[in-house]
């Protein structure tokens, strides 16, 4: 079972590279989102940004920086098929899944600007928000010393892969294929 781990900036295409991943390598996707909007619908909060923060950083503050992704990952070792684990946001989560075997982390990142853009483009509940507020929140998941917290930084830094997606879809596509090439 080949473990692929996902980070990045907030919509850089991570979400693309999954879609991709699924749709024409038979991956099977794990969402650290879909995770937590059960979560938050389950306690009746907001189903917005702030949200997620606030119920991931108390599952990780509760159960390990790797609780939510540990979940995911022994929901996907049931079916001993090649998946993906879609938004990996703490150091912890890396170390716990390279600790599995078999496991490389993907960073995309893009520019600030084309990442604004294609939030609002999705307009999902957690999207619905101002450029302020975008990079607000960007920099509040950027680091932090609590390991139970966002820190994509350092996330990106230990990514086996970082992508740009600046460029077209085929683009990004082409650097998955590449990449996929070498691991597997």
């Amino acid at each position: 079972m080949l473990i692929i781990g996902i980070t990045g900036t907030l919509g850089a295409g991570k979400g693309t590279v999954v879609e991709y991943l699924v749709a024409k390598k038979g991956f099977d996707h794990y969402s650290v989102r879909a995770f937590l909007l059960k979560e938050i619908n389950r306690r009746g909060i907001p189903e917005n940004r702030d949200s997620m923060v606030l119920v991931a950083n108390e599952l990780r503050g509760e159960y390990g920086s790797s609780y939510v992704t540990d979940q995911l990952y022994f929901e996907a070792a049931q079916t001993d098929r090649n998946c993906i684990i879609e938004s990996i946001r703490t150091p912890g989560e890396i170390d716990s899944l390279r600790k599995k075997g078999n496991f490389f982390l993907f960073a995309v990142d893009a520019n600030p600007k084309l990442r604004y853009e294609r939030i609002v483009q999705r307009s999902s509940e957690t999207d619905k928000i101002s450029f302020t507020t975008f990079v607000e929140n960007e920099a509040r998941e950027m680091s932090a010393a609590d390991p139970h917290k966002q820190n994509l930084q350092a996330c990106i830094s230990q990514a086996d892969f970082v992508f740009n997606n600046d460029g077209s879809k085929e683009d990004l596509f082409r650097e998955v294929e590449i990449v996929l090439a070498k691991i597997t």
